[in-house]
C-alpha cells in the first residue's frame, strides 16, 4: 500500500458532510448577526467581505474538526476536504445568486481561506476522538 494511501473509517464520508452541514449553520448564524447589526446599528455594507471571508474561515475550521473526529490519521486531509466541499458549495451559491459566473480573486481567496482552515481545524480536530 502506498505510503499516502487514506484508509477509510466507516462513517468518515459522512463525518465530513455533516461537518459541513454544521459549517453551514454556523454561517447562516453569523450572517444573520451582521443582517441584524446592518439593520440596528451604523456598521458599514463596506465590512461585509471581510466579515463573509472570517465566517466562512470560522465555519470550516468547525467543520475540520467535526470531520477530523472520526479519523484514525490525517485529520488534516479530512479537515481540507471538508473546507474544500464547503467552498465549492459556498462559490456555486454565490456565482448563482449574484449572476457573476467569473472566477475572480475574492473566490480564489475564498477557496484557498477554506481548504487551509479546514486543514486547521482537521489537525485540531484529530485530537479530539469521540
Amino acid at each position: 500500500m502506498s505510503k499516502f494511501s487514506v484508509k477509510f473509517k466507516k462513517g468518515q464520508i459522512l463525518s465530513v458532510f455533516m461537518g459541513v452541514v454544521v459549517a453551514y449553520a454556523i454561517t447562516a448564524i453569523i450572517f444573520i448577526g451582521t443582517a441584524l447589526a446592518l439593520t440596528y446599528t451604523s456598521l458599514s455594507e463596506g465590512a461585509l467581505p471581510g466579515i463573509v471571508m472570517v465566517a466562512c474561515v470560522i465555519s470550516v475550521m468547525v467543520a475540520g474538526f467535526d470531520a477530523a473526529r472520526k479519523a484514525d490519521t490525517r485529520g488534516w486531509l479530512w479537515g481540507m476536504a471538508a473546507g474544500l466541499i464547503y467552498a465549492i458549495i459556498f462559490i456555486i451559491i454565490i456565482m448563482f445568486s449574484s449572476g457573476n459566473m467569473a472566477f475572480d480573486t475574492r473566490k480564489f481567496m475564498l477557496l484557498g481561506l477554506s481548504i487551509v482552515g479546514g486543514g486547521v481545524g482537521g489537525a485540531i480536530g484529530i485530537n479530539f476522538k469521540k
